[in-house]
């Protein structure tokens, strides 16, 4: 049953992925892959937030940390997309573009999980 709920939360993840990118193409017109990054870093705020709560709360193993870490987190971000973004970009000439992706990406993302969770001690 675990993995069904994994499944489900991945499409999930993966739906909220695609409507983000929709949404943000729909606003604003960029070369830079706005989408992507946003979800990318939501991804890793959900991801601290939930890793915070369960382990003060509930514990380590539960059905519902997994379906939100693997399934949602999972579904949700994406490194292929970031990547092959990136890579298109420097296809393209848009050099600085590029490096400012992975840049943020990087230092953004991992800044969230590093801080939010250094706060509690883990």
């Amino acid at each position: 049953m675990q993995y069904l709920f994994i499944f489900i939360a991945g499409g999930l993840g993966t739906l909220c992925r695609y409507g983000i990118s929709k949404l943000t193409l729909y606003f604003i017109s960029t070369n830079f892959p706005l989408g992507t990054l946003i979800s990318n870093l939501l991804s890793c705020l959900i991801l601290a937030l939930t890793v915070l709560y369960f382990n003060e709360k509930i514990g380590e193993n539960t059905l519902v940390k997994l379906v939100i870490l693997v399934g949602f987190c999972g579904g949700f971000s994406t490194f292929s997309t970031f990547s092959f973004e990136t890579v298109e970009l420097i296809k393209q000439g848009n050099f600085m573009i590029a490096i400012t992706n992975v840049v943020l990406s990087l230092s953004i993302g991992v800044s969230i999980i590093y801080f939010m969770l250094s706060q509690n001690k883990l």
